[in-house]
């Protein structure tokens, strides 16, 4: 049998139209696979075995279900589908794990672990995080091997991690263990959000996600304010102190080595690339302010290439239940999202000077981490470019180049450990609530992304990949 890619495209169509995508989403978020409660453990291994390994066996996958490599987390599943080792090699990813439910935090006639349709929006956990996007593209996969007679013309490997809402704990090292097993020629996966609902979104890339603490411990105790305020250590102050010096009072970050080139104006193709980019700033997500952040950068400029700073959580005192005292201790999490090319290792020692240059020696710096490096395709690749001409002959629709999608995503253990390029279509959007109560994936996003991923799977097989 040989479909044309214009019926492949037409009958995928006629698929998703037909509710398979929706009848299949319902069954992955009715397996309560959250890695953030270990009372739901088993859950969380029953999404591999009775959700996906028997679906990619049937698509002619071999798989193998490794424990974790960090005790404690969640395990990871290899899938590999060779026609034959001299072809050329695709690897993708997903990750079949969610945050908690939150069962009690969702609007009425809602419920987490239960897929409802209202318009065009299907509610339910993990639908835009992460089950609903790799079920797109899996769905995808199986069409084109159905109507090509399982024959694609390259290999597909596949990682599904169920631990990436804690980190991607343990990942790094499963890709650098098992890097021979997954060598391949290029990323192609989706997660995370378009720059609109309405623009297919290309990202050769991710932005990273470095976290610390600031905090003043002055006393054991907290002490009269009467007796002592004004005269001995507020915590509290210094910590403000310290966090107003990072940022001023539009969130334009003051510490040069936080920032691209040091502060330096963006260059001419970046924003060459970004110059028409749509920005989601519809629905009842947060607004875009043009005011915020750094001066002379849009939306997506600010968005998707630039540093942010912000402060995850702060606390001095007892909020719940104010005392008269001067508080003994403040404590501040914060989080700088850098775009790739920075030196994270930079990051705290430029911190310290620059608080110790305010007076600030009081405040400690802690907990630094580098929770979810920041990963980018080579400057120059073909395969952005690539992979939106695909979409666009699929969809119809203009598709946005980004360079890195705003949020984190463990792309940099592929780049480490295969050399590949890394390639992003998320079919998520800003306001899909992820994270939250109320999480759900847009219909319309959903299809276009399974008709993008149906021709991709078809274009794939007429790439030079030399």
């Amino acid at each position: 049998m040989n479909t044309s890619r214009e019926d492949l495209i037409a009958s995928a169509a006629s698929l998703f139209d037909a509710g398979e995508y929706e009848r299949r989403l319902h069954d992955l978020v009715a397996i309560q696979s959250t890695s953030q409660d270990d009372a739901h453990s088993d859950d969380v291994q029953r999404y591999l075995t009775e959700a996906m390994v028997p679906w990619l066996e049937r698509m002619g996958f071999t798989c193998t279900i490794y424990p974790n490599p960090q005790a404690g987390f969640g395990p990871i599943l290899m899938a590999r589908r060779i026609e034959d080792p001299a072809l050329p090699s695709i690897i993708t990813y997903g990750h079949g794990d969610t945050v908690r439910g939150m069962d009690e935090q969702w609007s009425e006639g809602l419920h987490p672990w239960e897929l409802t349709r209202v318009g065009n929006r299907l509610y339910g956990r993990g639908s835009a995080d992460n089950k609903g996007q790799h079920l797109c593209n899996l769905l995808a996969l199986e069409h084109v091997l159905a109507a090509q007679d399982g024959r694609l013309g390259y290999n597909v490997k596949l990682v599904l991690e169920m631990s990436e809402e804690r980190g991607s704990a343990g990942l790094d090292t499963f890709i650098r263990t098992h890097a021979s097993e997954l060598a391949a020629d290029v990323f192609i996966a989706s997660d995370g959000p378009r720059v609109a609902p309405d623009t297919p979104t290309v990202a050769g890339g991710t932005r990273g996600n470095f976290q610390f603490d600031l905090s003043v411990e002055a006393r054991k105790g907290g002490v009269h304010s009467g007796h002592w305020g004004g005269i001995t250590t507020d915590p509290a102050l210094l910590v403000a102190q310290a966090l107003c010096t990072i940022c001023d009072n539009r969130g334009r970050i003051r510490i040069p080595e936080w920032l691209p080139a040091n502060g330096a104006p963006l260059a001419p193709a970046m924003r060459t690339m970004l110059r028409d980019c749509p920005t989601d700033n519809t629905g009842d997500a947060a607004q875009a302010e043009d005011d915020w952040g750094e001066p002379g950068l849009s939306t997506a400029e600010r968005r998707y290439a630039w540093t942010s700073f912000i402060v995850r959580a702060m606390i001095s005192g007892s909020p719940a239940s104010p005392q008269n005292a001067v508080a003994p201790t403040a404590s501040a999490a914060c989080e700088i999202r850098y775009p790739p090319g920075l030196d994270v290792t930079t990051f705290l020692p430029a911190l310290r000077r620059h608080l110790d240059a305010h007076g600030l020696q009081a405040v400690r710096i802690d907990n630094g981490i580098d929770r979810m490096p920041a990963s980018a395709t080579q400057s120059g690749s073909p395969w952005p470019t690539w992979v939106a001409a695909s979409i666009a002959r699929s969809t119809g629709a203009r598709v946005q180049v980004i360079p890195s999608i705003s949020g984190g995503m463990p792309g940099y253990a592929f780049a480490d450990h295969l050399d590949v390029p890394l390639i992003w279509v998320p079919h998520g959007h800003n306001a899909c609530k992820q994270h939250g109560p109320d999480e759900h994936i847009l219909t319309t996003v959903a299809r276009q992304g399974l008709l993008a991923f149906v021709g991709l799977w078809d274009d794939l097989k007429h790439v030079d990949f030399h």
